[in-house]
């Protein structure tokens, strides 16, 4: 393979790479515990944070929310970086040592 052949296979990977990357951030991820729903994009920016049974809550149980809202987050952020290491996998494993 010549190294003209190898720059170009180089350019279109690193263009696939940007273009699934894209993808990811515009995806939305959910993460939940039993009373906490988050919703994060792939930028691990948080969109939303909803509260289920707000009613039911007491001042006593805000550390245990707090607790919940951490568990939730990190389960929607471990998702992104579930899809991320996915799709961006096929990439290490095509030219292994560039990366």
């Amino acid at each position: 393979m010549n190294i003209q052949a190898l720059m170009k296979q180089a350019q279109t990977m690193q263009k696939d790479m940007q273009k699934q990357e894209e993808e990811i951030e515009k995806t939305t991820f959910e993460g939940e515990s039993s009373l906490v729903k988050v919703k994060v994009n792939g930028r691990k920016e948080v969109l939303s944070i909803t509260i289920e049974n707000k009613e039911n809550l007491e001042k006593d149980d805000l550390e245990i929310l707090e607790d919940m809202i951490m568990v939730a987050l990190n389960n929607a952020f471990k998702k992104v970086d579930d899809l991320r290491e996915k799709k961006m996998s096929k990439y290490t494993n095509m030219m292994p040592g560039l990366f």
